[in-house]
């Protein structure tokens, strides 16, 4: 506080009469900061310092309150800003970003960041470094404003200047704005001074992550940093250089031949305690090591010789490592996955799920919970391994943590093979009677496809739909309901018989019906067809079905099933007819349009057709799904084969029946699912022809060995098989005309042409692998002239299992196109799956135009941790000579 004079007051001129004078006196000067203190010191009082605003925030009750002492604060913080002396910035800007940290806007405080960052005093670059990373992004116009501040503090003589810009460049920078930087980033890299060496190295690791291009510069320094005995630079260069390995195949190559020397580290770690120093909870630097054992298994996935030179280290930390601490557990976390991920050997790989089996015993929940979404990731490597853990994992299923026992359902039915099941599914009935409504669904579902492939007996499957139907109530999902009528429809009769008397007593209890609807539609389904075999008394059932009618808490849906198996007990059991006519002749007259529809076409049945009811009433043949419909139903296990006998059978069948050449309706079932792409010209010309995927007894075996080879065998169509080629012609949906086939000559071998990725996201990679000339090997001559073969190959390159994958096509109608079968619908991290694609031109009896070139509509679904994702492209950059 400056001195003050009241003698200085009374030699001042009077308000009115004050002039700027060039020749300022002492006693001017005094008056100007007397002034300036009282405004800004004395007559304004100081702001709210941040703790006191955290205070005030805190002990609002209501949300209006808290938004009311937000307001009022922005409002102050906003005077303050306009203008130029306030000597409060710092602490407006810190509570500014306190309130952009609790999701109010506070964009109005991004040129003051500038300001503040411009600034010659550390401590204003300080807050207004940290406020430009917590403000300001690529959107932000004033975000290139920072470029040049950056530049120049990046070359300051302080280092705390220096580092507080290198981690605000590696937080913000754009990639314009890391184009413009990397020079003076490339520079600090090889200081001496270790501090901004490890900021550098970190802020070339978001460079590389936003710019690829840039890890070129890089490169050589990060073989020399490995030698450093600082922990924060290995630490660092090891971040950068897995970056690097993960962004680029030519660099993972080029970094393998450092495998020796993280070997030797990871070893020095964990056995001769490397860093005193650096010990947490008694385990040697555990952030280095897991950094290590990141890096290793980037560069042994997929390397057999690379990976045997790891296995000794990775046994060494899996049984040498401390197991009573969280960072213990965390090492040797990262140590089974890179086990699992690299090519390790079965007794590394026996080793490391028994110690995610460890983990499950843990009393800590979150280590349990690692441990099951592990064996969940992993599985599918040992299969053998896992299942020794198989009681373990079930008793996850009764924890109290609702995430443990979802993850524990999920690894519960990996393990579901012929053996275990029973034992299996009596676990998981038991969780399905404790868990919430939305796991009740997609276990239930899951139940009932694990049944359904893997079943010892029909009894057993029964019961355990009945049971599913009882304890799941209204939240199974359709296909639980259709599989149970589907399995009772097909089975023996005293299976039926069994079954109707088992739903008979299931629906007796009319207090707990409302819950139950699928399981009272399942039973007056199975009462209506097979009523005579289980020995009712039929006063006591159709009075029964009199109160489910008439029951208001059931729905629409349910008393639907209820009238009609109504209708049939008629055709069933003698001697309840008229009591039956009286129900259905009440409902002629119901509000609700459909069971009046069917009231009164029933009431028929009993008046002047009923010569006609026996017959229309008689039972349901037997019900078989669709193959194509079976093959999606069962697409989470592993289905068994049919015959050879089976699928000679049908496709004796299915030759027998002619298929029309050109039918608009074979078309408009994928013309619904893909979009009308292709418009007609009135030739058909541009149409679009669609073949789906076809069923497995149509389709040849896969043969993976031989998906890339460039000419497969061919031959002629002038043997004994050609005289069936309209036929096949027909058989495969190919609108060419018998005489217009031509003698199939061996193609001239052409070179090979490139390979095309067609899609690169979510971490999906979709490639084309084209081969022109000849078909595929083994393949019949089916189509004139020669078919040219596409292998489509599908990667999955993240960290979860990929199900139900389905692959579709689409082509102008100028061509025909038949896809061979996948050789699957599961792809496990870095898993792919191969199907070939054969395409002709239809002769058409002119040179094709230059504008009439292949193009083709792709369409794929999968499924990934219970959610379906589907997605449609189109392919239009064909080679040009390719199907020309």
């Amino acid at each position: 506080m400056y001195p003050y004079y009241e003698s200085d007051w009374s030699i001042l001129p009077p308000e009115n009469n004050r002039r700027y004078s060039p020749g300022l006196t002492i006693n001017n000067i005094k008056q100007v900061i007397n002034e300036t203190i009282e405004t800004n010191i004395l007559r304004k009082p100081a702001p709210t310092r941040l703790r006191d605003l955290i205070r005030q925030i805190r002990a609002c009750r209501t949300a209006a309150e808290e938004r009311a002492v937000v307001n009022t604060e922005c409002a102050y913080i906003r005077s303050t800003f306009r203008e130029t002396d306030c000597i409060w910035k710092c602490r407006n800007m810190a509570k500014l970003l306190y309130i952009h940290m609790l999701g109010y806007p506070a964009h109005f405080g991004q040129v003051e960041c500038l300001k503040l960052a411009a600034s010659p005093k550390y401590t204003d670059k300080r807050i207004g470094y940290l406020g430009a990373m917590l403000l300001l992004d690529e959107r932000a116009d004033v975000h290139v404003l920072l470029t040049n501040c950056l530049k120049n503090d990046l070359n300051s003589s302080t280092q705390f200047i220096v580092g507080t810009a290198l981690c605000t460049l590696a937080a913000i920078a754009s990639p314009e704005m890391a184009r413009d930087l990397c020079n003076d980033v490339e520079r600090l890299i090889v200081s001496t001074n270790a501090f901004l060496r490890k900021k550098a190295i970190l802020c070339a690791f978001r460079f590389v992550r936003r710019v690829p291009e840039l890890m070129e510069d890089y490169l050589p320094k990060c073989e020399v940093f490995l030698a450093d005995k600082n922990h924060g630079i290995l630490i660092a260069t090891i971040t950068l250089i897995t970056e690097m390995c993960e962004q680029s195949g030519p660099v993972l190559r080029y970094f393998k031949s450092i495998i020796p020397t993280l070997v030797r580290m990871l070893k020095s770690l964990t056995v001769t305690g490397y860093s005193p120093e650096h010990l947490v909870s008694g385990v040697s630097d555990p952030f280095l090591q897991v950094k290590i054992l990141r890096l290793l298994r980037v560069l042994g996935r997929g390397d057999p010789a690379q990976s045997e030179i790891m296995n000794d280290v990775l046994a060494q930390v899996a049984t040498n490592t401390e197991t009573s601490k969280n960072a213990g557990n965390a090492i040797l976390y990262e140590t089974v996955l890179t086990i699992m991920n690299v090519e390790s050997e079965n007794s590394l790989r026996v080793l490391a799920v028994n110690i995610l089996g460890r983990f499950l015993l843990n009393n800590d929940k979150n280590i349990r919970f690692i441990g099951l979404l592990t064996l969940v990731k992993t599985v599918h490597k040992d299969m053998t391994a896992v299942q020794r853990h198989r009681i373990t994992i079930l008793e996850c299923l009764s924890d109290a943590d609702p995430s443990i026992q979802r993850c524990a359902m999920e690894l519960s039915f990996t393990l579901i093979n012929t053996q275990n099941i029973e034992m299996v599914v009596r676990e998981l009935l038991r969780y399905l009677e404790s868990t919430d409504a939305e796991m009740k669904a997609v276990c239930s579902s899951k139940i009932v496809l694990a049944a359904e492939t893997y079943s010892p007996s029909i009894h057993w499957h029964l019961d355990v739909l009945l049971k599913i139907l009882t304890i799941a109530g209204n939240h199974i999902r359709d296909d639980v309901i259709s599989s149970t009528i589907q399995l009772i429809s097909n089975s023996p009769v005293h299976e039926q018989r069994f079954i109707t008397g088992k739903m008979w007593q299931a629906i007796t209890n009319m207090n707990q019906l409302e819950n139950r609807q699928p399981l009272v539609q399942v039973a007056v389904w199975t009462i209506g067809e097979y009523a005579e075999s289980g020995g009712f008394d039929e006063f006591e059932l159709i009075e029964h079905y009199r109160q489910l009618l008439w029951a208001p808490q059931l729905s629409i849906s349910t008393k639907q099933y209820i009238l009609v198996s109504l209708a049939k007990i008629s055709v069933r059991i003698d001697g309840c007819t008229p009591e039956i006519q009286n129900i259905i002749n009440s409902f002629r007259v119901h509000l609700n349009i459909d069971l009046q529809q069917r009231a009164n076409e029933f009431s028929q049945l009993f008046g002047d057709h009923k010569h006609l009811r026996t017959s229309l009433l008689e039972k349901m043949p037997k019900l078989k799904l669709s193959e194509l419909t079976a093959s999606e139903y069962n697409a989470d296990f592993t289905a068994e084969e049919s015959s050879d006998t089976e699928q000679q059978q049908q496709q004796q069948q299915q030759q027998d029946v002619p298929v029309p050449p050109a039918e608009p309706s074979n078309q408009d079932i994928l013309l619904d699912l893909l979009g009308d792409c292709f418009t007609s010209d009135g030739n058909g010309n541009n149409a679009l022809a669609i073949v789906p995927v076809p069923q497995a007894t149509q389709s040849q075996p896969y043969y993976p060995t031989t998906s890339f080879n460039r000419n497969g065998p061919t031959t002629n169509n002038n043997g004994p098989g050609a005289t069936g080629s309209g036929d096949i012609l027909n058989l495969l949906g190919l609108t060419a005309q018998t005489n217009a086939l031509t003698i199939y000559q061996p193609p001239i071998p052409m070179p090979a042409i490139p390979s095309m990725d067609v899609y690169q996201k979510d971490d999906i990679h979709i490639r084309f692998f084209i081969h022109p000339s000849g078909a595929a090997p083994f393949e019949q001559p089916t189509m004139s002239p020669a078919p040219a073969r596409i292998t489509v190959q599908t990667t999955n390159g993240s960290h979860n299992t990929v199900e139900k994958f389905l692959f579709q096509a689409a082509v102008p109608k100028s061509f025909a196109l038949t896809l061979r079968e996948p050789s699957g619908s599961v792809m496990p991290p870095g898993g792919t799956i191969m199907q070939d694609l054969l395409i002709v031109r239809h002769n058409t009896g002119g040179a094709p135009s230059a504008a009439s070139g292949l193009r083709m509509k792709v369409r794929f679904s999968y499924e990934v941790e219970n959610y379906s994702m589907v997605e449609q492209i189109d392919v239009n950059d064909f080679p040009n000579d390719f199907l020309r």
